[in-house]
């Protein structure tokens, strides 16, 4: 599988990454589908503190122990369980950060975290207190690098003028284009990887795209909307392959994306991302034709 350079950083990505959030808490499940992952030249793994309070984390550590240097870790942190595990707290705080990081290192059974992302960010934030317990995570070997996911551009924006963040995780597909405008060509100029989740919507971009389609529409479109797109898709792009292949190699099309973030719960399911991810690139016009068939979305908050 292709890879692509994250960022500044000296981390060279998959085209295709892991999102270890579905792979569920039985190990002997999980451990076949990240060893499918491997097998197909996956070597970009995506997990967060959050998932399954920190158990993600175990599974993918102890699936990865053998294979540590030739993969790369990302985690996440700013998002703390209540003492009842009902609900979390948004804590992005240098105190919180700093504790957390030791708590996934020890979860992950490993001495370094090769990319720590701050998991959301508010404008309210002291985003300068988060970035300075990033900076000294680095210089005390804790993490190699370390993102952001969100998709906010207030917040996009002022870690890209203050920080040294190598990547931005955000949502993006062919229903979903709001990062388009400003916010991929500004990570692109300064030199900054998106690596997208959400490609493939649901669900809908794939070819069970109705059977996914919900009564309330996804972002603007509306039902009656995605019951005349979703269809119009399969037959202009995909009429001898799935419309999961053009969703991502749609997102690959950009220059600003390193990797397609793609959950996966079976090994099928790894091996049909794989797939997608080693097919033939998109013409332009298929790109062009694309974008005329979808919306060209905004971000309406966090300005």
């Amino acid at each position: 599988m292709k890879k692509r350079q994250l960022g500044s950083s000296d981390l060279y990505v998959s085209e295709i990454g892991l999102g270890c959030m579905s792979l569920g808490t039985d190990y002997k499940k999980a451990q076949s589908v990240i060893e499918a992952a491997l097998a197909e030249g996956i070597n970009y793994f995506d997990t967060a503190d959050l998932y399954d309070f920190g158990e993600n984390e175990e599974i993918v550590g102890k699936a990865l122990r053998s294979v540590r240097e030739q993969v790369i870790i990302a985690t996440k942190a700013g998002n703390r369980w209540t003492d009842a595990k009902d609900s979390w707290t948004w804590d992005p705080s240098k105190a919180y950060i700093k504790e957390a990081v030791k708590q996934s290192l020890r979860r992950l059974d490993t001495d370094y975290i090769d990319l720590y992302q701050l998991h959301g960010g508010t404008i309210e934030d002291r985003i300068e207190e988060t970035i300075e317990a990033f900076e000294e995570l680095r210089a005390e070997g804790y993490i190699k690098y370390y993102g952001i996911s969100s998709i906010r551009p207030n917040v996009i924006r002022e870690y890209v003028q203050k920080s040294n963040m190598v990547s931005v995780m955000m949502q993006y597909s062919m229903l979903d284009r709001r990062p388009e405008e400003e916010v991929l060509p500004l990570l692109h100029e300064k030199g900054i990887s998106v690596v997208t989740r959400g490609t493939v919507a649901k669900g809908m971009l794939s070819d069970r795209m109705l059977e996914k389609a919900t009564a309330k529409g996804y972002l603007d479109y509306t039902p009656e909307e995605l019951e005349e797109i979703l269809p119009l898709l399969k037959e202009k792009l995909a009429p001898s392959r799935s419309l999961t292949e053009v969703a991502i190699q749609y997102n690959l099309s950009n220059p600003a994306v390193a990797s397609v973030v793609a959950g996966a719960s079976t090994v099928q399911q790894v091996k049909e991302n794989a797939r997608a991810a080693g097919a033939a690139l998109l013409a332009q016009e298929e790109i062009q034709l694309i974008r005329s068939i979808t919306k060209s979305n905004k971000y309406e908050q966090h300005r």
